[in-house]
């Protein structure tokens, strides 16, 4: 199964002053918006998203069809294909993606510890 590009998503306090903490340690900025209140970081071919008032508490964040770049990958498993494979796995999701669509989409689920994985498409 290809996830695509991997990243944390961090819900932050204060964007700003985590901009400038991750700017320390050699992130800079590659995505998003302060006036969006999220941000996304990148330190060689690693990604934080910093994410401000938008839900409560980290996830791991998969998007298919981009690489770390967020480039389009030519090849690449669609979210509903791997909702599918996960649903077909007895895996619970705590949001579905609406199989009859195609193009953006994406699902929540929880790993055994209660860790909350995204799937998020955005092509």
């Amino acid at each position: 199964m290809k996830l695509g590009a991997f990243s944390i998503s961090l819900s932050v306090k204060d964007l700003l002053k985590s901009k400038e903490f991750y700017e320390i340690l050699g992130f800079k900025e590659m995505g998003g918006s302060v006036e969006q209140n999220y941000l996304i970081m990148k330190n060689g071919t690693t990604l934080i998203g910093l994410f401000q008032a938008m839900f409560d508490g980290n996830m791991l964040t998969f998007n298919p069809g981009w690489d770390e770049n967020a480039q389009n990958l030519e090849i690449f498993d669609d979210v509903r294909e791997i909702q599918k494979h996960l649903k077909n796995n007895k895996v619970e999701l705590q949001k579905e993606a609406d199989e009859n669509s195609s193009g953006p989409e994406h699902i929540y689920l929880k790993d055994p510890d209660g860790n909350m994985i995204l799937i998020d498409q955005h092509r």
